[in-house]
């Protein structure tokens, strides 16, 4: 019996910490160009979801990108439908062919981002406040390009490599 439960935990840990392999999306179009998707005006709204899959919170999100060379800026303005506001701005930096790094000032050290075929994987870490408790949380974000310049975005939230929360985002080109 201790066997089946040691199989059993193994197996489910296994299966939190697991995500897709970014190469499966190689061939999928369109293709993301990271640099060109964020350059100039975009909007996107997005909500978030607990683990049980309730709706916590709801926002909509202005971006404006700019580029020099391999060097990006993407300046987030977050609303939230509660009245909350938030700012970050990233700056990313291409490290080799698809394959980028970037930062924020509420990040933690830097976000990696790898694309490949119409999807990128973004991962970070951020302490993120919650009441009075601030947690900190691992982001694994995937992106998906669609077609008429949708970019569709879900981010699982970990701890200790568990889903505890899941943000969706839909952005789109102005």
């Amino acid at each position: 019996m201790r066997y089946v439960i040691l199989t059993f935990l193994t197996l489910f840990l296994v299966g939190c910490s697991s995500s897709p392999d970014l190469e499966l999306y190689e061939e999928s179009s369109p293709k993301l160009d990271l640099k060109q998707y964020f350059t100039g005006p975009i909007k996107a709204w997005g909500l978030v979801q607990d683990r049980s899959g309730n709706v916590t919170r709801r926002f909509d999100v202005d971006m404006v990108g700019t580029w020099e060379g391999d060097v990006g800026t993407l300046k987030e303005k977050f609303e939230y439908y509660d009245g909350e506001k938030q700012y970050r701005v990233w700056t990313i930096k291409k490290t080799v062919d698809n394959e980028y790094e970037a930062t924020a000032d509420d990040i933690l050290d830097k976000a990696s981002a790898k694309v490949a075929g119409n999807a990128m994987q973004w991962i970070y870490e951020m302490d993120l406040p919650v009441g009075d408790t601030t947690y900190r949380i691992t982001f694994d974000d995937w992106m998906f390009l669609m077609n008429d310049g949708v970019l569709i975005n879900r981010s699982y939230l970990k701890k200790f490599g568990i889903t505890v929360a899941e943000l969706t985002l839909f952005m789109q080109k102005q």
